[in-house]
Order: C-alpha cells, then sequence, then structure tokens
C-alpha cells in the first residue's frame, strides 16, 4: 500500500466560476465488469452525488492502459475530461515513441488504490509452490505458458523480472484484459496466470491455487500465499493507479476534484468495493501523486533496462 502520510494541502487558487456546471468524463483503461472498473463506478456515483453532476465512466481498454493517458493530450483542460492512470503510463516513454511526457503533460489529481499482483494455477495443478514453478520452468525451458491482461502490462514485467532472476524462461500469453485471460486459465488454455485480483474468489472457491502475492507484505485475505520478497526475489508489485487532468487545468479545479474524490474514498461502498475485489487503498494527494510519478518513472526505466526490454 501507497502510504498516505505527509499528505499537504496546495495553495488555495481560484477555480473556473461554478465548476462544474455540466457532467464530468472519466476515461478508464480498464474494460467494463473487472474488479478496477467496479470500484471506479462506485467513486464515479459518490463523486457525482458531492459535485452535483454525473460523473460518467468510459472504458478505454486496451494499449497497455496508456489510452485515457494519451487521451488528456487532445483534451481540453477544463477538468470535464479526466482518465485514470495506471503505472504502465510511466514506462510507455522508454517502449515506444510518444509525442507527450507522462511527468510534463498531466496534471495529477489524487491517487486511489494499487491493484494487487498474483501468480495463480488451476488447484488440480501439480505445482504447489513457486518453488516448484521455477523447478518446472528449468526442466522444461520456455513451456511454463503464463497469461496477462496483455504485453507490457505490470503482470508481464514483473513474470519477466522473476524469470531474469531466477534464470529462468516462461512463456508469456497476452490476452487482450483480466477477464480473458482468467478464462483462458479456467479453460485450461494456459499454465498459469499472472493478474490482479480477478482469480481472488476462485482462489476462495478452490478451483485455483495462489502461489504468491506481489505486495510489501502478505495479502490480509490471502495470507497464507508468500509474497515473492519473502521468497528470495527483489520484487514488489501492487500497480497503483489514481486520476489525471490535462498539464493546464486550472489548479483549482484540480483541487475541487481531489476534495470530492478523496471524500469519495472515505465512503463506506467505496472501500467495500475495494475490499470485495482485494483492491488495497492507497490515497495519494495532488503533490504526492506528482511525485510518486517521476519516482515511478525512474524505477521503471531501471526495471526494463534490467530484464531488457527497452526499445528506445
Amino acid at each position: 500500500m501507497i502510504a498516505a502520510a505527509g499528505a499537504g494541502a496546495a495553495p488555495a487558487t481560484r477555480a473556473q466560476p461554478g465548476f462544474p456546471s455540466r457532467p464530468i468524463r472519466m476515461l478508464v483503461g480498464f474494460a467494463p465488469g473487472g474488479a478496477t472498473d467496479v470500484a471506479f463506478r462506485v467513486l464515479a456515483q459518490n463523486a457525482a452525488a458531492i459535485l452535483k453532476q454525473p460523473v460518467v465512466v468510459e472504458n478505454k481498454p486496451g494499449a497497455g492502459m496508456v489510452s485515457p493517458a494519451q487521451m488528456m493530450q487532445a483534451t481540453a483542460p477544463d477538468g470535464y475530461t479526466i482518465a485514470q492512470i495506471a503505472v504502465s503510463v510511466f514506462r510507455t516513454p522508454y517502449l515506444v515513441k510518444t509525442a507527450w511526457d507522462p511527468l510534463k503533460d498531466l496534471k495529477y489529481i489524487i491517487g486511489l488504490a494499487a491493484y494487487p499482483f498474483g501468480l495463480v494455477v488451476p488447484a488440480s495443478s501439480p505445482i504447489r509452490t513457486v518453488a516448484d514453478y521455477i523447478a518446472y520452468a528449468k526442466a522444461n525451458p520456455g513451456t511454463m505458458t503464463y497469461g496477462t491482461p496483455g504485453t507490457l502490462s505490470s503482470p508481464h514485467l514483473t513474470m519477466e523480472d522473476l524469470a531474469f532472476q531466477a534464470r529462468v524462461k516462461f512463456n508469456h500469453v497476452p490476452y487482450k484484459g483480466g477477464a480473458e485471460a482468467l478464462a483462458a486459465l479456467l479453460g485450461g488454455h494456459i499454465m498459469s496466470l499472472a493478474d490482479g485480483p480477478s482469480w481472488a474468489q476462485y482462489v476462495e472457491s478452490g478451483q485455483l491455487r495462489l502461489l504468491a502475492t506481489g505486495g510489501e507484505a502478505r495479502s490480509a485475505r490471502f495470507s497464507s500465499a508468500p509474497t515473492l520478497r519473502e521468497l528470495g526475489y527483489d520484487i514488489v508489485q501492487n500497480a497503483p493507479f489514481g486520476l489525471a487532468a490535462p498539464r493546464d487545468t486550472d489548479p483549482g479545479v484540480v483541487r475541487i476534484l481531489h476534495d470530492a474524490f478523496k471524500q469519495s474514498m472515505d465512503m463506506d461502498n467505496y472501500r467495500a468495493a475495494l475490499k470485495q475485489y482485494d483492491l488495497e487503498p492507497a490515497y495519494l494527494s495532488s503533490e504526492q501523486f506528482t511525485r510518486f510519478a517521476a519516482d515511478t518513472m525512474q524505477k521503471e526505466k531501471l526495471l526494463i533496462d534490467r530484464i531488457g526490454l527497452r526499445r528506445l
């Protein structure tokens, strides 16, 4: 979980008169119906009640969850269109040529939650631990298949980092989203799945086995599963996400949005939605989120360079 301590208030700034006076669009990089989409819809409902205007979620999946941030570059900086920002945004400049900079061309509003990582296999699999998983991969190079929500997603990079540190080779099978990857695992088309909490209910029902999680500490919900760091791998992956606006958005508008979403995060229905899907609250103020963006870009660069995926 990202620490919330030290959140500072921005200087008072006069926002656009009457903001908001019409509906606000929230662009979300996850497919409809998934864990994160559900949480965003609860958050939007809460914020709408506070702002006295509809907050409309628009799903923009694909492209490594970068599409919402990219769309901010052609969006009026008036606060009426905002974007969900995933960690993948901060690695994009090292992987593909972009005409925008995540640090210079976005105005960060608020950090919301973290999307936990887990490695799961079918309950019928003979692989019971990460040690078994690595041993199989060593004995059968390139045949251990794992699905993810997409190429260069956080789960993909986490697994490539694990392969690098364990000195083995896995076989990555990318899908268009977490739901599709989960269906492939349940259908027997892949041997394992690396993703956020889409697997949670299937682990609890006994259909899947959770080998490890990627947080700083063990999951409160799945406390019997070790973390990758516990197992000796220098990996922490919990994929935080939040909201941002176009670069030139009035700071006063940013403050209004921040305050509304912060109140929304504190409501019981939002906390219940996070708990239901094993998402972790990860509040960051606008200032903290801006610093987090800069720090994360540096960390992503080091990771991409280390596992040899840098393209630019």
